[in-house]
């Protein structure tokens, strides 16, 4: 009799990389939160939470979870509008301090206008860049006048009908 041949055990396939991270839990709160106006860069600064570019490739694995994330950032961008009408409507009291030519200081209390307006002007700026159909800026393209042929050739010389 022979030596008995022992069978090494098939090793088993591994996917390479790291595990996903996409629970429906974990999806559901970066939805909920980006509903809310939160950016996702700074839902992904919490602990918990995967990196930016892991949520992006959940949009490209995940069909379901790219279009309750669509619908989010939506929803979100009216939070963010909501806000900014917050920010224009509650006055915040400040104080500014002055330096006099004399080396003295005035002190002066008041509504932080400028400040104020700062916040909303950069939430309406990226809400027209995030969502250009909804609040960007409308541009009236109408024209009302007829062109012809001919005149388009006579304009081309300078008024005068070529020969």
């Amino acid at each position: 009799m022979g030596k008995p041949t022992i069978k090494k055990p098939t090793p088993v396939k591994r996917p390479r990389g790291r595990p996903s991270l996409y629970t429906l839990a974990l999806a559901e709160e970066v939805c909920e939160r980006l509903s809310n106006g939160e950016t996702l860069e700074d839902i992904c600064r919490s602990a918990h939470m995967p990196a930016t570019r892991t949520v992006y490739l959940w949009t490209e694995t995940h069909e379901s979870f790219a279009a309750d994330f669509a619908r989010a950032r939506t929803r979100g961008f009216d939070a963010i509008a909501a806000e900014a009408l917050r920010i224009a409507n509650t006055p915040v009291e400040g104080v500014e301090y002055i330096t006099k030519a004399d080396g003295g200081v005035e002190e002066r209390r008041g509504d932080m206008l400028g400040h104020r307006k700062l916040q909303i002007e950069t939430r309406l700026k990226l809400l027209a860049k995030w969502d250009p159909k909804r609040y960007g800026e409308r541009l009236g393209l109408d024209h009302g006048g007829t062109l012809t042929l001919e005149r388009l050739v006579a304009d081309s010389y300078g008024g005068d009908k070529p020969d």
